[in-house]
């Protein structure tokens, strides 16, 4: 006699580790109606199942910070195991045509802040495509324009923007009131700022300042690259404002190099008058080669992406390794080329730091890619509430690897090979890869949107 199936999908006989309730153990998992319906040690069945035997089931990896915003990066992100990818950082300066460009539908799910940046440029009509490159980053707004910002910033919020955004570094020229009345609207609507701040202990110590004056919730982002050798001062202080009762958190990302514009503020004001020896950190990834003071300024000309080499490794390591900061990329992608954390962030976690250095346990590592960056959201976007876990009721956005392989596998020269180890992603009850391939032809990725 024949058993009707009970669930749309089951997962069967995976390493189940639920970071909010502590759960690792191996489990069953029926999914309906795009949620997980039941885990449980007993038999489910199912109409489709996945075999999860000697792998790990995990909630899907939630990424706070990802610049490549398009198919082509949503597939590269799905393979790294993320399910969920947002841009809130640089963000954007009009949040309904950010999710309308979208609503065709995506392979994972996808959200964005209003920034301050994107807004600022618009406002101070600055010639950058993507960063600031004249007056949005070196010109001093008016107290009109400064008015027209904060209306901006509070339009995009009316939208349903996720947070508010915000680049100190990309925007030199915002005085402390045009940044304080950005903070204030944060403050009133109890909304989240993702800063990317001025680099240094100073600038630490000016956002953690607006952030106390105001009231307003802060997230630093990248604190490793941010920070560099003063990586442990700064996350003293941030531990230290938090007990101070500020609500205050951090992110890092695995990698020693960054990427970005070398015609953006954030190169020009530290590197237009370097000597060739610290030119020599940046590097053209077209080529490899690092540069001097004529490649730098024939480079600037031409514009385009560059890397950064400008962090070590033990600074890294004891950013990731912090109970203070959850994992996001910075992922960088355009025109078809970008950073290596865009296609193995998630993945060189697990392989290299839980499994090969062992400084991350991996229900940690879990907590940090998953319940963390789902909790800093959830009081600005309820909805978060249903993802980063693993329990009945919760969004089936699920993740299943294996520890023993995980790995990844890009790099400068080759940023577009995905990782390993990674077997199956699963959105909203979909499959986006099955056997380790990206599946073809469906997008069950929904907006992530405050109400």
């Amino acid at each position: 006699m024949s058993i009707e199936p009970t669930y749309d999908r089951v997962i069967v006989g995976g390493r189940v580790i639920d970071p909010e309730s502590g759960l690792d153990a191996v489990r069953n998992i029926g999914l309906l109606g795009g949620r997980i319906a039941i885990i449980t040690t007993e038999r489910v069945v199912g109409r489709d199942t996945i075999d999860a035997r000697g792998l790990v089931v995990s909630p899907g990896f939630i990424d706070l910070h990802d610049h490549g915003q398009t198919a082509e990066t949503y597939r590269l992100r799905s393979l790294d195991g993320v399910t969920t990818t947002m841009e809130l950082e640089f963000g954007t300066a009009d949040v309904d045509a950010w999710y309308g460009e979208r609503r065709a539908g995506q392979l994972i799910n996808y959200g964005v802040s209003i920034g301050h940046i994107k807004v600022r440029m618009a406002v101070m009509r600055d010639s950058g495509s993507w960063m600031p490159v004249d007056k949005g980053a070196y010109d001093v707004a008016s107290p009109s324009q400064i008015a027209e910002i904060t209306e901006d910033i509070e339009t995009g919020m009316r939208q349903g923007a996720v947070c508010i955004g915000a680049g100190f570094q990309y925007t030199p020229a915002a005085t402390r009131d045009e940044l304080l009345a950005v903070f204030s609207i944060a403050a009133r609507t109890r909304t989240p700022v993702h800063v990317h701040i001025t680099p240094g202990v100073a600038g630490l110590e000016a956002a953690l300042g607006l952030a106390a004056e105001t009231g307003a919730p802060l997230q630093v982002v990248h604190i490793n690259s941010s920070s560099l050798a003063d990586t442990p001062v700064a996350l003293r202080m941030i531990g230290d404002a938090r007990s101070r009762g500020q609500n205050v958190t951090a992110e890092a990302y695995p990698s020693a190099a960054g990427m970005t514009e070398i015609q953006s503020a954030t190169i020009q004001d530290v590197y237009r008058d370097a000597s060739d020896e610290k030119l020599a950190r940046i590097e053209w990834p077209r080529t490899g080669e690092r540069l001097n003071r004529d490649s730098f300024e024939r480079y600037t000309r031409i514009g385009g992406t560059i890397v950064v080499h400008d962090n070590t490794e033990q600074m890294v390591s004891a950013a990731l390794t912090s109970p203070l900061t959850m994992i996001a990329s910075d992922a960088y992608w355009q025109d078809g080329t970008g950073h290596p954390r865009t296609t193995g962030t998630y993945s060189r976690v697990l392989g290299r730091y839980v499994r090969e250095a062992g400084s991350l346990s991996l229900m940690d590592a879990i907590r940090k890619m998953t319940l963390m960056p789902a909790q800093r959201l959830e009081a600005r976007v309820p909805a978060m509430k249903q993802k980063g876990r693993l329990r009945a009721g919760a969004d089936a956005d699920i993740t299943i690897f294996d520890a023993a392989t995980v790995i990844d596998r890009s790099t400068y020269r080759e940023p577009a090979v995905p990782p390993v180890g990674v077997e199956h992603v699963i959105v909203n009850g979909i499959s986006v890869v099955a056997g380790a391939k990206a599946v073809e032809g469906v997008a069950p990725g929904k907006p992530v949107r405050a109400p």
